[in-house]
Formats: C-alpha cells, sequence, structure tokens
C-alpha cells in the first residue's frame, strides 16, 4: 500500500506529551468530549490561520486515564503553510495549547515515514505501589495503589512465560477485524528507591486494553493470589479470563515510540500493514 505524500504537502512529524487525566483518550470523538487529538488539530488550525482541520496520524492510540510522555505523530501541511510558519509554529502552540498537553518538536519527516505504521515498538510503563500508607498525593494521577504487598520476584517470574511472539487474545479486548497476535519483546518490573514499582512493556504493538490486563494477572501473582506460571496458562488457554482485570489507566504512560533507521522507513511501512492489522480504537 502506497503511503506517498500528496503532492504540494509536507509530512511533519510532531513529538509531543501529556498528562491524560482529563482527556477522553487520544482519538476524536463524536459528541464533543475532549481529546488530545481534537486539541491539537484545532490549535494547529488556529495558529496557521486556516480553514482547513489537518489531521494527525498517531504512534499509538491511548485510551482515557493514560498519559504519554514520548508520543509521535505527523501531519501532512500544505507546503506553503509549512514554509510560512514552520519557524514560529512550536512556540505558537506552546501559548495555544491546554497546559495537560505539549508539542516539544516539529520537523519534516523523512521520505517513507509514517508515525503508525512505521513504527517498530512502542514502550509504555505501568507504576503501582503496595505501600500501606497509599499513593504520595502529589504522583496520585500517576501511581496505582495496590493494597497488597507485592513479590517483585514472583512478577517478573511470571512475566518471562509471556515473552515473545503469541496471540493475546486472552489479554485483549476484541476488535472486528483486528488480529490480537503481537510480539512481547519486554515485560519487567523493577521497584525504585521510593518503593514505587514499574514495569516496562514494550512490544511491536499492542491490542486494546493488554497492557492493562497484562499488569492485572501480573500484579495477582504479586500478592500470593495465583502462582508464577499461571499468566503464562491463560494466554495459552487464548480466551478471557474473568480473573485477569483490567487495572486502572492513570499508572499507565507511554514512555517512547522506537523507528528504524531513514532508509527502513518505507520498508517498515508496508510491513507492517502487511503482517497485521492494528486494532482502529484505544490502546493498552
Amino acid at each position: 500500500m502506497s503511503d506517498e505524500v500528496e503532492a504540494g504537502y509536507v509530512r511533519v512529524r510532531l513529538d509531543l506529551s501529556y498528562d491524560g487525566s482529563e482527556f477522553s483518550g487520544w482519538a476524536k470523538q463524536a459528541g464533543g468530549r475532549r481529546t488530545v487529538q481534537g486539541e491539537i488539530e484545532d490549535a494547529l488550525r488556529t495558529v496557521t490561520r486556516s480553514r482547513e482541520t489537518y489531521e494527525l496520524t498517531v504512534a499509538g492510540r491511548t485510551d482515557a486515564g493514560v498519559h504519554a510522555r514520548g508520543q509521535v505523530a505527523h501531519v501532512d501541511l500544505p507546503r506553503e503553510v509549512w514554509a510560512e510558519h514552520h519557524g514560529k509554529l512550536l512556540k505558537r502552540l506552546a501559548g495555544r495549547l491546554p497546559r495537560d498537553v505539549r508539542v516539544w518538536a516539529l520537523r519534516e519527516a523523512p521520505s517513507g515515514f509514517n508515525a503508525r505504521f512505521s513504527a517498530v515498538w512502542r514502550r509504555y510503563a505501568y507504576r503501582v505501589t503496595d505501600n500501606p500508607g497509599g499513593v504520595d498525593p502529589l504522583l496520585r494521577g500517576h501511581v496505582l495503589w495496590h493494597d497488597w504487598p507485592l513479590d517483585v520476584d514472583a512478577m517478573n517470574e511470571a512475566a518471562r512465560g509471556l515473552l515473545g511472539e503469541h496471540d493475546f487474545a486472552a489479554y485483549c479486548k476484541r476488535r472486528e477485524g483486528a488480529t490480537t497476535i503481537r510480539t512481547l519483546q519486554e515485560l519487567s518490573l523493577v521497584r525504585g528507591e521510593d518503593g514505587i514499582i514499574t514495569a516496562t512493556v514494550r512490544a511491536d504493538a499492542f491490542c486494546h486494553n493488554m497492557v492493562r490486563s497484562l499488569i492485572g494477572a501480573l500484579l495477582f501473582v504479586g500478592d500470593g493470589h495465583r502462582t508464577p506460571d499461571w499468566p503464562a496458562k491463560v494466554l495459552a488457554a487464548g480466551v478471557r479470563d474473568s480473573a485477569v482485570h483490567v487495572v486502572r489507566p492513570h499508572g499507565l504512560t507511554l514512555e517512547e515510540v522506537g523507528y528504524p533507521a531513514d532508509e527502513l522507513l518505507a520498508a517498515r511501512n508496508k510491513e507492517a500493514r502487511n503482517k497485521r492489522s492494528l486494532p482502529g480504537a484505544g490502546c493498552c
């Protein structure tokens, strides 16, 4: 499938972050709900004084309440609009956007770049504390409180059984026509000096609710309700298990998106489209 930029347009890469607490996810929705995509597209239209709304394509659609530190998107702008505004566009967006979303970089994308299909991995972090006193009030919007003591070693043992390419149907909310086959490249947990446990989750792509379901299963192992081999057994069964809870979204942050070298972008773009179709709804 061709992804050539239309004649007279320039593809621009945006690197951005947002606090998802007050957003109904990334993607624009009917009914006037506040979304990250909607805020950025509105701001872009305003600062370029355009009548047209230029639609963003994002690396990973995040659900309501999920945060992003290293999100990537692209937008195709008329060449004359880019030429006129690109020097001041970043600062003007900073003045127009609400404080819970920031664009950090704007640059012309290399040939073959597609924020979604050119990506080779997405890395998320999920943060949780088992401190009996609860969550630091200053971190309450980004850290989940689990009111049972957690064994991180047991959770890491369980996580190793989930690595690799599998059908993650047991950990995904199914979407019509979308595959649930994914390659989980990394799943590991570390307890920091502050007691906060950070789970790092990296895969080529994620299906809907996948990260939060995986964390839910690992928490059940960590607090002793299930043995370390249980999450892999759920995966092998291939069906949703009522014991796997989708944990709350506020502990989840999209930290980084990985792309290949510029000369490999077009090939990756084509490969990703042919190999599997990503879900059209929110992620993780």
